[in-house]
């Protein structure tokens, strides 16, 4: 039986902690996941990351995967919001914090418009590290 290595990020750079939240996002077929710099527009986190589920089963278990699996790198998820009803799950990582959205309520709220096209990051090399599988970057 092979036994996985994760890496501890306990004390990582948050850009780090927030890639390897993304690669989470994506390997559990999180829909257009987007990352977002907002360490200079707000205080509450340094990175947004948004994505989508195909249903609120999903989103609950898009929400349920990040936690866990970030627990395995040491970082500790401080609260989720909206689990109950599947709709808009918020997962606070502390310098991170996930919105996991079904379809509607993405369109709906469309957190995008609100955040700078200029301080969305590049996520496309992680598409391939999830599509391998990969449990660290």
């Amino acid at each position: 039986m092979e036994v996985k290595k994760y890496t501890n990020l306990s004390s990582a750079e948050p850009l780090t902690i927030a890639r390897q939240a993304a690669l989470e996002l994506l390997k559990k077929q999180g829909k257009a996941v987007k990352l977002f710099c907002v360490k200079d527009t707000t205080v509450i986190a340094d990175y947004y990351l948004i994505a989508g589920g195909r249903s609120s089963t999903h989103v609950k278990a898009l929400a349920d995967e990040l936690s866990e699996k970030m627990a395995m790198h040491g970082v500790s998820t401080d609260r989720v919001e909206g689990r109950d009803g599947g709709a808009w799950v918020l997962v606070d990582l502390g310098c991170v914090i996930a919105h996991i959205f079904d379809r509607e309520s993405r369109e709906y709220y469309n957190l995008e418009r609100l955040l700078r096209a200029e301080d969305e990051l590049s996520i496309e090399d992680l598409e391939g590290l999830a599509d391998e599988g990969a449990e660290n970057l």
